[in-house]
């Protein structure tokens, strides 16, 4: 259970520290350029993923308690695999789905009552005298990461979209998306190591049909 608490901690810690030095240190909408294709640009999604709402301040309460359950669920599930020794590469695949869901939780039910409103123009104070912007639950998730990578116009023969702009990567995002994001590839990339069984079955059905058809027979 060390690693993937390490892991857990270390994600956790960069996401909050960041996040923190971006309020405090910058305005809404403020960036600067590191590279053309790689710009720290302030955010805040008030809602679900890529700044959506829904349902007002009631949706967003729900949206709130709906993310602490779901966490609290994955929690356990992960303290279940690492207690049957499942596989290192799954438990690598939810620690940092793990990390990445509470950390963007931590914003949401705290960031509200620890800090004073970002806006144009206006940085963020910590522990402001006149208490924070909103509610606990109420708080909004600090983004940050831009990635315009590709540019340019779709070509005016295709249908709907020929002769308007196009961007890639455009949506912002933080160390925390990106550890949810990193989870799903590592799922992805190394399914024979996660599902080691499921792949040797598969693997011996196909190395031996006969004996298959021989059982089936009888």
């Amino acid at each position: 259970m060390k690693r993937p608490l390490l892991l857990i901690f270390a994600i956790l810690l960069a996401d909050q520290l960041l996040k923190i030095w971006i309020k405090t240190n910058m305005y809404l909408g403020q960036e600067f350029e590191i590279a053309p294709w790689f710009i720290i640009h302030f955010t805040e999604n008030n809602g679900m993923a890529f700044g959506m709402e829904f349902g007002g301040n009631y949706g967003k309460l729900f949206l709130s308690v709906f993310r602490i359950l779901f966490v609290s669920g994955l929690g356990y599930y992960l303290w279940k695999l690492t207690k049957e020794k499942a596989s290192s590469y799954y438990i690598t695949v939810i620690a940092l789905v793990f990390a990445g869901a509470v950390g963007n939780i931590i914003d949401s039910v705290f960031y509200g009552m620890l800090f004073s409103s970002s806006d144009f123009g206006t940085i963020a104070t910590l522990f402001p005298p006149e208490g924070g912007y909103a509610s606990i639950l109420h708080g909004k998730v600090v983004d940050m990461f831009y990635f315009p990578l590709l540019s340019g116009t779709f070509p005016e023969w295709l249908p709907i979209w020929g002769g308007e702009h196009f961007l890639f990567f455009r949506p912002v995002f933080n160390i925390a998306d990106a550890s949810i994001t990193g989870g799903v590839i590592v799922w992805i990339l190394f399914q024979k190591k996660i599902y080691p069984e499921e792949n040797k079955t598969s693997t011996e059905e196909l190395e031996n049909p006969a004996d298959n058809s021989v059982v089936e027979n009888n």
